[in-house]
């Protein structure tokens, strides 16, 4: 794999225009294409430039390489992810009608996840492309160090989504969240990779439904009444 030289992390610039933001988004659909259906070393920077319809000149004004565009697609799906879930936890709060702070029982706590898990988007291409990047992560210690950065980030963010949620469930956890959320996330990641492996039809939907069976009483042995 050569050629990958450092890959620095995205950094959010506010100054930037919202034309070179456009243009931004363009590379980065089209990366998400190609990197999906093609992998990532089998894509090279033109392909990127062809089917977002920019010159490599433009590429170059946003990214410093193939890899550096690669980790600001990882920033952005990640950011996807995270508003996704603060507006399932929302919705799924709201649908319940549970906001008073008293305990839910293992049934209303299934509830609640069943409906966390129905409003949470699912999608398989940005799994492989994830995959890839930890693999690449594995070789490289210059990506390595910013996919670690990024995985951090998110793994704080939705561990402080995790306890703002719990007086609200009138539960607290009984280790901290961060643990909590790498038990979980294992046992869900687990299912989806079982599925998609299976080869059957509706991954995702089985995974749920998989951890649907678990994860209430995961759950409710990993929390307490408040």
């Amino acid at each position: 794999m050569a050629g990958t030289g450092a890959a620095p992390a995205p950094a959010a610039d506010p100054a930037v225009s919202p034309r070179r933001q456009h243009t931004r988004e363009r590379l980065l659909d089209a990366a998400f294409d190609l990197f999906a259906d093609e992998g990532v070393d089998a894509t090279s920077i033109e392909a990127v430039c062809e089917r977002a319809g920019f010159t490599r000149g433009a590429f170059y004004s946003n990214f410093e390489s193939k890899y550096a565009l690669l980790l600001a697609l990882a920033a952005r799906e990640h950011g996807r992810r995270l508003s996704e879930l603060r507006g399932a936890l929302a919705a799924a709060q709201a649908e319940l009608g549970h906001g008073t702070g008293s305990d839910l029982d293992v049934d209303s706590l299934s509830r609640f996840l069943e409906i966390l898990l129905e409003r949470m988007s699912d999608d398989r291409r940005w799994r492989v492309i994830s995959a890839e990047l930890t693999l690449l992560a594995m070789r490289q210690p210059a990506i390595a160090r910013h996919h670690h950065d990024l995985d951090r980030q998110m793994t704080d963010e939705v561990a402080d989504e995790i306890e703002r949620l719990m007086p609200v469930l009138g539960r607290r956890l009984v280790l901290p969240a961060r643990q909590v959320l790498r038990v979980l996330t294992a046992g869900y990641m687990a299912d989806l990779s079982a599925a998609d492996l299976s080869g059957g039809p509706q991954p995702a939907a089985r995974a749920r439904e998989q951890a649907a069976a678990w994860l209430p009483t995961v759950v409710d042995r990993l929390t307490e009444p408040v």
